[in-house]
């Protein structure tokens, strides 16, 4: 479910409605990602955001309608920063921008020294087996993802760029895999080698398909 989703699911708010609604949805996304979704309670995210109870539960019934809202910023965010969105990336569809997205992983996982993974793929090793619903929503988000890098190399070829037999689709899942797994590994080994390993070897296979 996208921002623009779960805005529409919730009543008419007014702007400053809305706001109130953003900081505590803010407040409760920057808790469970640096303490995960079990050790957040609704009391620590009123806390965080300044509001009293009352306030949490007229804009969410409870703490997985709550949690509904952290996977729709979550993956906004996330999508905004690796999934192709910032118009600095392009469409990833050139192995110049391939490269970049590489770098700029790297540099941001260097930036947060190395701590809390992929946003969503944390919410979703710790929901997956508990609540199904938002196990769903975090597998569209993924999907979106999937798709953003694989569009990226289906016009490549597209273009003539990548070879006839080439498979984008499998190529842009296996990339969006090493990256999952690389993240993983540089948040328990709080450093970027295995992430600036698996990418580079990917994106090196992913070059050996190149028209030459």
């Amino acid at each position: 479910m996208s921002t623009d989703e779960v805005a529409a699911s919730v009543p008419r708010l007014t702007r400053k409605g809305r706001a109130t609604r953003d900081r505590i949805t803010l407040a409760a996304s920057n808790l469970m990602f640096e303490r995960g979704v079990a050790a957040t309670s609704i009391e620590d995210v009123q806390a965080a955001a300044g509001v009293n109870p009352s306030q949490v539960y007229y804009y969410f019934k409870d703490k997985r309608d709550l949690v509904r809202a952290v996977i729709a910023v979550q993956t906004e965010q996330v999508l905004g920063a690796f999934g192709s969105v910032e118009p600095r990336y392009g469409q990833l569809d050139s192995m110049e921008a391939l490269r970049a997205w590489r770098d700029f992983a790297v540099g941001l996982e260097q930036s947060l020294d190395c701590a809390g993974g992929c946003p969503i793929g944390t919410l979703g090793s710790q929901l997956a087996e508990t609540d199904p619903e938002a196990r769903e929503e975090i597998a569209a988000g993924f999907a979106r993802w999937e798709q953003a890098i694989r569009s990226g190399l289906r016009a490549m070829r597209e273009r003539g760029e990548l070879r006839a037999e080439a498979d984008p689709d499998r190529l842009g899942l296996a990339l969006l895999a090493t990256l999952q797994g690389g993240l993983l590994l540089t948040q328990i080994r709080r450093d970027t080698t295995a992430l600036e390993a698996g990418l580079d070897a990917m994106l090196d296979h992913i070059e050996s398909h190149l028209v030459r």
